[in-house]
């Protein structure tokens, strides 16, 4: 049995920007980063979270688009990260993120375990991320509503074996 304590989640999500983080329309959100960022800080089970000089994350480049912002954080577990997620003013934004962001289909979050004390980079949540959009949820990464126990993220193989009898 692997010990959870040997292992901790990570979870990235980013977002498309409707407009410029200068904005009038984004005063609230940009207003709202320095105190919700603090509550996550100070709740139980969190861990780490990238951010640059700055004190955030929001002139951090992911997939190389100037209008995608990225959250990286990294919990104790799902409940620490559910525990803080539908709470608070992060709750109020939440509620809120139709106004600032652009609704898109394809996943923008994602959950995976690494070894603790491991940071993941911004090239792994892309990686992660680029995971669960081709192939659902796995070990690999994952959604809160479909998650994985620790110690199952290696990436599935999804290699016919050779020995079904199929000469494809």
């Amino acid at each position: 049995m692997i010990s959870v304590a040997a292992y901790e989640l990570a979870q990235v999500n980013i977002s498309r920007l409707k407009f410029p983080l200068d904005s009038p329309e984004l005063k609230d959100f940009v207003d709202a980063l320095d105190p919700v960022n603090a509550s996550a800080e100070a709740a139980d089970g969190y861990v780490w979270r990238l951010q640059s000089e700055g004190g955030d994350a929001t002139d951090i480049k992911v997939f190389g688009d100037d209008w995608l912002i990225i959250n990286l954080t990294v919990w104790r577990d799902t409940n620490a990260l559910t525990a803080f997620m539908y709470q608070g003013q992060h709750r109020e934004l939440l509620s809120r993120r139709r106004e600032w962001f652009e609704k898109v289909t394809e996943a923008m979050t994602a959950l995976w375990w690494v070894p603790a004390g491991h940071r993941p980079t911004v090239a792994e949540a892309e990686s992660r991320l680029l995971h669960l959009r081709a192939n659902g949820p796995t070990p690999y990464a994952f959604t809160l509503r479909t998650s994985f126990p620790a110690g199952a993220s290696e990436p599935v193989s999804l290699a016919v074996p050779e020995d079904l009898g199929c000469g494809v």
